[in-house]
């Protein structure tokens, strides 16, 4: 058994050794453990400090290609270096490494297909009350689209089979968290989570550079999530709601014309015919999108069908 753990990285100079160093060297129920750091288009030597610390692979981007995007290279190179469980971890030292057991046991056991380290979020001091609320509703809307009862969807600390890896596919470039989550949920694969620990902080959060902006990115997320993955849902919630605004309006519109009102109310048949009208338009994007995913899922078999043929290539 092969445990890769894998670093994507950026501008990580001033905190990589401190995390390389607290990785382990062997972990129970595997016979190798290596490293592997994704340099995403590093501008500070961050691959060659890499290389200096005895990280077994390094792969690099010419450009910033995006967290997500650098997360789905790592799981590609570390299928291709015959991986049979992956642990994803960040270079700012924020996950405890000493708790990379406690995520890969599950997956050794055979109890799960991917691993999903929770943390302590409401004793995290440097974590914004915003911030903390916005964590919560991430993980619910997750918990939502997957069916799973994950505790904490945006921690990137994770451990994730062979088989899971070959699954995944990420559409959003700004973060993997979420999406990866959802479809190893959807494709009815055991998540489960595990508390860990986190480590103080080193640096402030790339992807966090100001309320605002995360407030916007995990709403467009959270958004984006369900409309790719639960959109008949979404769209039959939001049509059910208009078609409920529409009757309303008309049947206040009726009642005012029994009582000999009706002439003052016009406006009422408007919006009321406006709300139908839009309720059923959004009714019927459902069932579009719907088809829609359907189509997704057989590329997705498709895929992993063509992935499953590669790996047994590599290994005859």
């Amino acid at each position: 058994m092969k445990l890769i753990i894998q670093i994507p990285c950026l501008n990580e100079v001033e905190t990589l050794a401190i995390a390389i160093n607290a990785l382990p060297r062997t972990v129970e129920g595997f016979d190798t453990v290596e490293w592997l750091v994704i340099d995403d288009g590093s501008t500070d030597g961050t691959a060659e400090l890499a290389r200096k610390l005895g990280v077994h692979h390094v792969v690099r981007h010419q450009i910033n290609r995006g967290l997500a995007v650098a997360f789905m290279t790592g799981l590609d190179a570390c299928l291709q270096l015959g991986a049979d469980v992956i642990v994803n971890t960040d270079a700012d030292n924020q996950y405890n490494a000493d708790d990379i057991p406690l995520l890969t046991a599950p997956i050794v056991s055979r109890q799960a297909d991917m691993v999903i380290g929770a943390r302590p979020i409401d004793e995290t001091e440097h974590f914004s009350w915003i911030k903390k609320r916005l964590q919560r509703l991430g993980s619910w809307a997750v918990r939502v689209a997957s069916k799973t009862k994950v505790e904490d969807a945006p921690s990137g600390f994770r451990a994730i089979s062979r088989e899971t890896a070959m699954r995944l596919n990420v559409f959003n470039s700004y973060t993997y968290t979420l999406e990866t989550i959802i479809q190893a949920g959807l494709s009815d694969l055991s998540v489960v989570s595990i508390p860990i620990r986190t480590n103080p902080d080193l640096r402030p959060s790339r992807l966090v550079k100001s309320i605002r902006s995360y407030v916007r990115r995990s709403l467009g997320t959270i958004v984006r999530v369900f409309i790719i993955y639960r959109p008949l849902m979404l769209f039959v919630w939001v049509g059910a709601l208009s078609l409920l605004a529409g009757l309303l309006s008309g049947g206040r519109f009726v009642y005012f014309y029994l009582v000999g009102q009706g002439e003052g109310h016009i406006q009422s048949v408007i919006f009321s015919a406006l709300c139908v009208i839009v309720g059923v338009l959004f009714l019927m994007m459902g069932l579009i999108a719907d088809l829609i995913a359907v189509n997704r899922k057989l590329s997705e078999r498709i895929l992993l069908r063509i992935r499953r043929i590669e790996q047994q290539q590599r290994k005859s």
